[in-house]
């Protein structure tokens, strides 16, 4: 193949996943992530107006690098609120890669807000939870933090300085092209607390930190977000220096977990009034918040 400054020219399959790499020289650990047909399925079933949607893909990049920064086993939310024009935003991780999200929001507040609102603008007073579920048998852990800054990336950043020992930078690039069709990137480097790790050199620890921080800088939104650039290729641009070494990537797809049976049990557990309440033209349908998807029930299938 002919040197094309690591682009690659040929059709390439979906590339939605998350990579993890180590940048051994500094003893500092990483995570690409990129998404591409994944958001167009989370998000076309909503129309959502666009800074509703700019903001569900954002979450589902950061939800995406927070949880794979962890070692569990279940699900990892990620979930924002607020009193303004956004009143909720949920985003979700399962350990086997299956994503999805969804946000409420207020269409008269939206309206009347600036051409490009802040998160502080959508949400007015509001905070984002990080939250690991691994099931009714294991401790839940989370985090909370006030939003506060342009983006959600603003407040994981603000989240990281005051309740983490890791030094953490996350770097993200979100847009929707031409032809409608969404696009994601990012990448985030933790410094490890191991510092016998780092090979003997001449570099402080903290000068380890700061070169590869302002390295992730000068990334720019069109490399993290061009299908042709290959992961591989972008790292080494950045970091060539500190050496790369990546390891598997895991897929990731969308995977939104409402099934008949388990809204059937809901429905089961409805008073017999709440049930004739909710029957319209002989049927009780549900929606699901996340896949935007209906489902009908007969009331007379339903348990006593």
């Amino acid at each position: 193949m002919s040197d094309t400054g690591g682009l690659v020219n040929f059709p390439l399959p979906d590339d939605s996943h998350v990579q993890t790499f180590h940048l051994e020289r500094a003893n500092i650990r990483g995570r690409i992530v990129r998404l591409g047909k994944l958001l167009d399925d989370i998000l076309l079933p909503h129309a959502y107006p666009q800074p509703v949607a700019q903001l569900v893909a954002e979450s589902v990049v950061l939800s995406v690098l927070l949880s794979s920064m962890l070692k569990y086993e279940g699900i990892f939310i990620l979930q924002a609120q607020g009193d303004g024009a956004v009143t909720r935003l949920v985003s979700d991780v399962t350990s086997s890669g299956d994503v999805r999200a969804t946000a409420g929001y207020d269409k008269e507040k939206l309206n009347v807000l600036d051409e490009s609102p802040t998160v502080i603008d959508l949400f007015g007073k509001g905070y984002l939870a990080f939250t690991v579920d691994q099931g009714d048998h294991m401790e839940r852990y989370q985090g909370i933090v006030e939003l506060q800054g342009k983006r959600l990336e603003d407040s994981i950043h603000h989240y990281f300085m005051q309740s983490e020992q890791i030094r953490t930078a996350v770097r993200t690039a979100v847009t929707c092209g031409d032809d409608g069709r969404w696009r994601a990137g990012a990448v985030m480097l933790q410094h490890m607390p191991d510092h016998e790790k780092i090979p003997q050199d001449d570099k402080p620890i903290n000068d380890h930190w700061n070169r590869t921080q302002i390295l992730l800088m000068t990334c720019k939104d069109e490399e993290l977000l061009d299908p042709r650039l290959h992961d591989d290729t972008l790292l080494y641009r950045l970091f060539h220096e500190e050496g790369v070494r990546v390891y598997d990537p895991q897929p990731l797809r969308k995977g939104c977990r409402c099934t008949p049976e388990k809204l059937t049990r809901v429905l089961n557990m409805l008073s017999v009034e709440d049930r004739v309440e909710a029957t319209v033209d002989g049927k009780i349908t549900m929606n699901c918040e996340f896949c935007n998807k209906d489902f009908d029930f007969d009331p007379a299938d339903l348990g006593a």
